[in-house]
């Protein structure tokens, strides 16, 4: 019984990680089509109460994340494709064995990547970007994202405490009390 627990919660993970993709996914294309179904390319919609900070902006973007490698197509796609491959392996390495925590990261790494995947491969190469924040008062704008861009950017640095602390607790947890000696022991 305590085999088969231990082997059904991971694989419970799994299924969160799986359905956070495709979470992930559906609100990406969702909010792509919707944009491109009611707004026109560069027009800018203030929304109100925030709208002073964060507006929807429609555009085109043929580069990767936050419009870098715009004028190389081919670094670009090798760089994806590395990416998803340096994923893939470490989500597999944790198959049967990682944390819920490290699961829904994964997931929304996954889900962000194949979000745009598919925004590039239904739109000429391109994926729709929207989200746009800004602060006008100290000249601050932040490039135009969608749904999955943030996806993966959040995935990440999520990823990156996971590991930096994660990391950590795991060196605490190993460390055994150092053996005392008998001047140690005397004392006492």
């Amino acid at each position: 019984m305590t085999t088969q627990r231990r082997v059904a919660q991971p694989r419970l993970y799994d299924l969160v990680a799986l359905l956070t993709v495709i979470t992930i996914i559906a609100l990406d294309q969702w909010t792509k089509s919707l944009v491109v179904s009611t707004m026109k390319e560069f027009q800018e919609i203030v929304l109100p109460g925030i709208g002073r900070y964060l507006s929807l902006q429609y555009i085109r973007n043929t580069g990767a994340a936050f419009s870098s490698f715009n004028e190389s197509p081919i670094f670009l796609t090798i760089l994806i494709l590395v990416a998803i491959g340096v994923v893939a392996y470490l989500y597999i390495r944790m198959w049967n064995s990682g944390s819920l925590g490290y699961k829904m990261v994964f997931g929304m790494i996954i889900g962000g990547a194949f979000g745009n995947l598919i925004d590039r491969a239904l739109r000429g190469g391109g994926v729709v970007d929207f989200i746009y924040f800004h602060i006008y008062e100290i000249g601050f704008k932040f490039a135009i994202f969608n749904v999955a861009d943030a996806s993966i950017s959040v995935g990440v640095f999520l990823l990156f405490l996971f590991v930096l602390f994660g990391g950590i607790q795991r060196k605490e947890a190993k460390q055994e009390p150092l053996p005392q000696t008998s001047e140690q022991t005397a004392s006492k």
